[in-house]
C-alpha cells in the first residue's frame, strides 16, 4: 500500500539523493555481504530495505541544534560486495570516502567492518556489539582480529555491549592481548551513554570508525539478527550512541550490519531501526561545529 503524501510532512528518504558524483557531508552506501557468515543469512537484502524503511520516518528532531537542511546528503547506490571482491570493494569505499566527510555503510554483515575500516584509513575503531569478532579465518566473525592483523593498534580499538554467554574465554584472552578496551553490556547499567561514549573516543583517538553491529541490541527489538540475544541495549539506547557517533567530528564513517532482512518481523522493526540509526547520525552530523 502507498504511503500517503502530505508537503508539511517531508520523509526522512526524501534527505538522500539518488547516486551522485558530488561531494557531500553524509554519503550513505549499499556493501551487499553475506556469503561469509557463520549462520546463513540473506543480509545482502539489508541495504534497501533499510532505503525503504527511510520512508517511514521525517525529517523533524526534538534537539534545537539538529538542522538536516544544512547538511548535504546523498545515497552512492550498493557498491560490488566484498564477498566477490574485497579488493574491488575496498577500492570502491576510498573513493567514495574522498568526497564525503562521513559515510555510512549498510550492510551486509559484520565482515564488512574489515573493508570499510581500510578504505577509509580509520586509525581507531569503536563496535557496538555483542561479540569480540576476533575468530580465526575470513567471515562476519573476524573483522577485528583481520584489522589488527593488518596494523590497526588494538590499544586503539573499544568494544561496547560484549555480552555475557555470547562468547568464549578464549577470545577474551586474545582481546586482552590485544590491548583492547572492553567495555561489556553490564557497564552500561552504571554509567550513562555520554560518559561510555567519552572514554571510547579517548581510546579511540581520532579517525575513527564505528561498527553499529544490531545484534548488540536486545534481541525483542532485533528480530532480524541471528545472534542478538535478550538482555541486550535498548533501541534508546543504540539511537543514542548513533547521534553521539554523528556529532563527534572525530568519527569518518560507520557501519549497520548484520541484518537478516528477510527473517524481520512483520513491523519491520530491525530494519526500521537501523533506519533510526542513519537518521541519528546524520542529526548528530549537523550539530559539528
Amino acid at each position: 500500500m502507498a504511503l500517503p503524501h502530505d508537503p508539511l510532512w517531508p520523509r526522512a528518504a526524501s534527505l538522500f539523493s539518488q547516486k551522485s558524483e558530488n561531494q557531500a557531508d553524509v554519503t550513505v552506501v549499499g556493501v551487499p555481504a553475506s556469503q561469509t557468515s557463520l549462520s546463513p543469512t540473506s543480509a545482502h537484502q539489508t541495504p534497501n530495505a533499510i532505503r525503504q524503511a527511510l520512508q517511514r520516518y521525517s525529517t523533524a528532531h526534538s534537539d534545537p541544534r539538529v538542522n538536516l537542511e544544512k547538511v548535504s546528503l546523498q545515497d552512492a547506490g550498493d557498491i560490488t560486495s566484498p564477498d566477490s571482491d574485497e579488493v574491488a570493494a575496498i577500492s570502491e569505499l576510498k573513493s567514495i570516502a574522498a568526497k564525503s566527510s562521513l559515510v555510512i555503510a549498510l550492510g551486509g554483515d559484520n565482515s564488512i567492518t574489515y573493508s570499510c575500516v581500510q578504505a577509509m584509513q580509520a586509525t581507531g575503531l569503536i563496535t557496538l556489539d555483542a561479540h569480540y569478532d576476533l575468530r580465526d579465518g575470513v567471515s562476519n566473525g573476524s573483522p577485528v582480529r583481520r584489522l589488527i592483523e593488518a596494523g590497526l593498534s588494538g590499544k586503539k580499538v573499544v568494544q561496547i555491549g560484549i555480552a555475557d554467554f555470547s562468547n568464549s574465554t578464549e577470545y577474551a584472552k586474545r582481546a586482552k592481548d590485544f590491548g583492547i578496551t572492553v567495555i561489556p553490556r553490564s557497564e552500561l547499567r552504571s554509567k550513562s551513554i555520554e560518559d561510555i561514549w567519552a572514554i571510547a573516543l579517548s581510546v579511540a583517538g581520532d579517525k575513527v570508525f564505528v561498527d553499529f553491529d544490531m545484534d548488540v541490541c536486545d534481541r525483542s527489538v532485533v528480530p532480524a539478527c541471528p545472534a542478538a540475544a535478550p538482555g541486550g541495549i535498548s533501541a534508546d539506547e543504540l539511537r543514542q550512541f548513533a547521534f553521539l557517533a554523528g556529532s563527534s567530528p572525530s568519527v569518518i564513517g560507520a557501519d549497520i550490519t548484520e541484518i537478516d532482512a528477510s527473517k524481520d518481523s512483520a513491523d519491520q522493526r530491525t530494519v526500521r531501526l537501523a533506519a533510526l540509526v542513519v537518521l541519528e547520525m546524520a542529526a548528530g552530523f549537523s550539530t559539528r561545529p
